[in-house]
């Protein structure tokens, strides 16, 4: 309990924007810090439902529609959006697979990357532009942890790029519990939201799925896995979960 206690803490200070209220670091823990991805999604989903629940409540329109699109960027400090962008710049270059990896660690930003949020915050805007606050939002819930399941999934068992910090020392802690808990996670997560949410859980299936689309894809042409794939796998998983809901 103390090491998924730690894993949690650990994955709170990391990958979320709120001020985490406990300070933990164990770089032996950092395989349960993946486990224990899903469950900040939880706290993520949490929030971005509670946002959803406030505006069903106030009807501020497209205003509305705004703050649910951008939400879980800033919930995040836009750190899985800052993968998602440098992946689009290199993919998007067209050059040989060592100036792609190149421009991924590049910390100038692109036109490409640019075109791309454009386009992303476009279609979840649009996407909750005509999302039904009174009854869909409970559904939001799962949609961070469907993807941050995926996430954790990723990291641990598909192949690192050399320059990724899950190459290496990382990847001997990793064990076959770790792998085997994160899958699980995964799967009660996605029927978790069928079940609680019928025809809206759908969301968290598309999620998982949308991620999954896109990490094969930025793996096939950035040669491996790396926190920059997973951003970019998170972030567009979400969209296309949110996307699905909102279209339901």
């Amino acid at each position: 309990m103390k090491k998924v206690i730690t894993g949690f803490f650990m994955s709170w200070g990391m990958f979320c924007a709120i001020p985490c209220p406990v300070k933990l670091w164990d770089e032996q823990a950092r395989p349960m810090m993946l486990v224990c991805f899903p469950i900040l999604g939880i706290l993520m989903g949490a929030i971005w439902t509670l946002l959803g629940f406030v505006l069903s409540k106030l009807q501020w329109g497209l205003f509305a529609a705004a703050l649910m699109a951008v939400a879980p960027f800033l919930l995040t400090g836009f750190i899985h959006l800052d993968g998602f962008m440098d992946c689009c710049d290199a993919i998007l270059s067209r050059r040989d697979l060592a100036e792609r990896q190149r421009i991924m660690k590049d910390s100038h930003t692109g036109a490409f990357a640019v075109i791309c949020v454009v386009i992303l915050i476009l279609m979840q805007f649009a996407g909750f532009s005509r999302f039904d606050f009174r009854e869909k939002f409970p559904a939001l819930l799962l949609i961070p942890a469907a993807t941050r399941a995926c996430a954790a999934c990723a990291v641990m068992n598909l192949r690192p790029i050399g320059h990724s910090s899950y190459a290496g020392a990382f990847d001997s802690r990793v064990t076959s519990g770790h792998r085997t808990a994160a899958w699980i996670l995964l799967a009660v997560t996605v029927l978790a939201s069928a079940g609680l949410f019928g025809v809206y859980g759908l969301g968290a299936a598309a999620a998982a799925a949308g991620y999954w689309l896109a990490v094969w894809f930025a793996d096939r042409n950035l040669g491996g896995m790396s926190g920059d794939v997973s951003g970019y796998g998170l972030t567009i998983g979400e969209a296309v979960g949110a996307i699905v809901l909102c279209l339901l």
